[in-house]
């Protein structure tokens, strides 16, 4: 993996194929201020740095053994969260979105990451008084699932909604309660195929006809997974769900990403997935 900047990121270095599609990765270098992050339902412990750019990189080289090409912006040390490029911006096959935080502290973290996705999809933007963080937003199909969270508000669901139409995407909302982003308490593992922590979802019933594993009673910050093809990259700190994860036939990559969990990250929040086709 090479650091680039978004001035120099470009699509001339090509992604790498995985099981007939291409995989992009945008990820950004921790920040020396990720202690000062923001913290709405996790204590707030020291974080060691030095040790969440180790795991960082290794969370990268997981990304890339499974087929992406990694594309890495620089740190910025004035915002604390910015290596949870996930929340500043939504990427589908037609298009990308600049979302809009729901935490003020956050609304200047994404200027380059929609300058690179502006180059690779058409951009459209979330508006004030709209909210919405990335990860509060799953996509299943043509399906977009959107957390009623504290970050993100009926305006923000009804631009997205408004936007992804002409694409024939519907916007459904759900209630959660007791963590931070929808995915948090979902996250998709397989085709058909949901992993889930139904204590942290007021009504899991948006997502019926799907194929559901539950996380282990034990394990309430499980259900958050990176899936790429029919892979996954996962926290090693959850045994006994990913044990249930290989249990059902899906492969796991496990890495540790203690430090980054101490700032309420969890391993969607760290990259932005580009797919495209082969041949498209």
């Amino acid at each position: 993996m090479i650091p680039r900047s978004a001035a120099d990121a470009d699509t001339g270095v090509s992604p790498r194929r995985y099981n007939g599609a291409m995989w992009t990765a945008i990820t950004r270098e921790v920040s020396p201020a990720l202690a000062g992050c923001e913290l709405s339902f996790v204590p707030r412990n020291p974080i060691d740095v030095a040790l969440a750019r180790e795991q960082h990189a290794a969370y990268c080289r997981a990304l890339e053994s499974l087929g992406c090409h990694v594309i890495q912006l620089p740190a910025l040390a004035d915002f604390p969260d910015s290596v949870f490029v996930e929340d500043v911006a939504l990427v589908f096959d037609e298009l990308a979105i600049a979302t809009r935080p729901g935490a003020e502290s956050r609304r200047g973290e994404g200027a380059a990451v929609h300058e690179l996705l502006g180059s690779l999809r058409p951009l459209l933007r979330i508006e004030a008084p709209g909210t919405l963080d990335g990860g509060d937003v799953l996509r299943i199909g043509k399906r977009v699932f959107v957390g009623m969270s504290a970050r993100s508000n009926e305006a923000g669901r009804a631009q997205l909604r408004e936007l992804l139409a002409p694409y024939g995407y519907t916007v459904e909302g759900v209630a959660t309660r007791g963590c931070l982003h929808l995915k948090s308490a979902v996250t998709q593992v397989a085709d058909d195929t949901l992993l889930v922590n139904r204590a942290w979802l007021a009504d899991a019933s948006p997502f019926a006809g799907c194929r559901i594993i539950d996380v282990d009673p034990g394990e309430a910050h499980a259900a958050n997974a990176v899936r790429i093809g029919d892979a996954l990259v996962y926290p090693d700190c959850f045994p006994k769900t990913r044990a249930r994860l290989q249990a059902a036939g899906i492969r796991v990559t496990a890495i540790d990403v203690s430090e980054l969990q101490k700032a309420e990250g969890a391993v969607t929040c760290c990259s932005l997935l580009l797919r495209t086709q082969a041949g498209a």
